[in-house]
């Protein structure tokens, strides 16, 4: 029995049919553009690859559980307010890209505690980013800020220990292998410092309420987002034991994914709700923050993350090994709605 449903998209109202196994076949306006959009939809939506992003978040969870000290670790009120902010979920992409990245190329070291330890990194610049000094959110991750829920001074010190702690578990998860210790601590502290993300931040403050040129605020997410996803895939590539070739070909994908994935956030910072992003939103806006969105508008943003993600993929496809879920992650990071 045939079901036929409407979807609405940008360009027209067309009618989808599934029969079975059939390949899906579209009437309306513009078939070849409006095919391509549902059939990534439709590959992004596989069970394959919702069951795959579950159980990376699944495998995750557990590592950090068994790496970051409990909130009953003296003292409590540090450790329960890093794990509040650390364990209020999140999509985790940093840490699956890690894990994705790696399986690339061979899976004969473990890349679950180089990815806790970019989530822990992550979490640290979430705490300080929602700061009233910061952006001054109230809500991130569905539950009030680390600083709401503790006081600025015990959010601060719980962002240095998450920090901290990062380099700890690098440190003791690879010192079987020192090189890859010292490279992944390396990786991590660069993507990490006053030359990108740290660096990143200030400018973007420093450039509050001021008219950017398109090029300097591609600069500015490439720094403040774009690195550390870049760093998420080389640490990943690095464990899997890629070659210098290959690890070039990761770098440029990470980096194009970051600076997508900003531009997305931006959009979302605009167009959805607090409810659906589980942070606060229209702070951008409130704050002064000049974003893509802003200076050339929703349609032209989305455009443009369009255009990064396509790239993105361009690269992927030359990156050796099943990169099929890879594929389908970075389709699904530019449909997400939070």
């Amino acid at each position: 029995m045939k079901r036929f449903q409407l979807v609405t998209t940008g360009c027209a109202d067309v009618i989808v049919c599934w029969h079975c196994s059939e390949k899906t076949r579209i009437f309306g306006k513009q078939i070849e553009k409006l095919q391509d959009l549902i059939d990534n939809l439709l590959r992004m939506n596989t069970p394959e690859f919702t069951n795959e992003l579950d159980l990376w978040r699944e495998k995750v969870e557990k590592e950090i559980n068994r790496l970051v000290p409990s909130s009953g670790t003296e003292p409590q009120t540090l450790h329960r307010a890093m794990r509040h902010s650390l364990e209020a979920g999140g999509k985790r992409i940093r840490p699956i890209l890690v894990c994705a990245v790696a399986r690339c190329f061979n899976e004969n070291t473990a890349p679950l505690p180089a990815a806790v330890a970019i989530e822990c990194l992550h979490t640290y610049t979430l705490i300080h980013d929602d700061l009233p000094a910061m952006d001054n959110s109230d809500l991130r991750r569905g539950r009030p800020t680390c600083h709401k829920e503790f006081g600025e001074a015990a959010a601060i010190l719980a962002g240095d220990a998450l920090l901290t702690l990062s380099f700890e578990i690098l440190s003791s998860s690879y010192s079987n292998s020192p090189s890859l210790a010292n490279f992944l601590i390396q990786d991590l502290a660069v993507a990490s410092g006053s030359r990108w993300l740290v660096g990143g931040q200030m400018e973007d403050i420093e450039n509050e309420g001021l008219a950017l040129s398109t090029e300097k605020l591609s600069s500015i997410n490439r720094k403040k987002t774009g690195a550390l996803l870049a760093a998420a895939c080389i640490m990943g590539a690095r464990i899997g034991q890629a070659n210098e070739a290959q690890l070039a070909l990761v770098r440029q994908f990470g980096a194009l994914l970051g600076e997508s994935f900003q531009v997305i956030d931006d959009i979302l910072d605009y167009t959805a709700s607090a409810e659906q992003t589980g942070k606060s939103s229209g702070r951008d806006a409130a704050n002064g923050k000049v974003t893509l969105a802003s200076i050339e508008g929703i349609d032209s943003a989305r455009n443009r993350a369009t255009f990064l993600t396509q790239e993105s993929l361009n690269t992927l496809s030359n990156i050796q090994g099943n990169t099929a879920f890879l594929e389908s992650l970075v389709r699904w990071l530019e449909q997400r709605a939070s």
